[in-house]
């Protein structure tokens, strides 16, 4: 595990919690210079510790509303079929997030859309790319209860 000083804890928190924070304002809360913050900040980006910064888009006013929660049978334990839709799914800008999991299903996506018509054609469409995938088991989600990236930085 990577190890984080108490400075490098904070600042990850606070980036995590708002991307857009500047170094200035980073380094009044922290207790370091600005220039000190910067280079922890540029380290952590160079070590793909701090992977991405992104904004959240409300789905509601993109006019993609809908969070289905696809679980997926690969056929047989097939790791070419896992890399080849791994590629193939990170294409797809409907197709938010991917996890290959144990248990009843091989990988869980998260997938958005217009409507549950949408919907049926990604999953038409997944299906018709990957003939790897056996099944998928689809949950539509009624409300978002929690949404969120956050991960807490273990001490020391």
């Amino acid at each position: 595990m990577e190890r984080f000083d108490r400075f490098d804890r904070e600042i990850i928190e606070m980036v995590q919690r708002n991307c857009q924070l500047k170094a200035e304002a980073i380094a009044e809360q922290v207790g370091l210079s600005t220039s000190a913050v910067q280079r922890r900040l540029k380290r952590l980006r160079e070590e793909g510790i701090i992977r991405s910064e992104i904004a959240v888009i409300d789905r509601k006013a993109t006019g993609h509303p809908m969070v289905f929660i696809v679980g997926m049978e690969i056929e047989r334990d097939n790791y070419d079929a896992l890399a080849k839709f791994r590629i193939w799914a990170e294409k797809q800008d409907h197709i938010q997030q991917v996890y290959y999991v144990t248990g009843q299903v091989d990988l869980i996506a998260i997938v958005t859309a217009r409507d549950v018509e949408h919907y049926d054609d990604i999953a038409a469409l997944i299906m018709a790319e990957n003939p790897q995938i056996r099944r998928m088991h689809t949950n539509v989600v009624l409300r978002d209860v929690k949404l969120g990236l956050f991960i807490p930085i273990a001490e020391e």
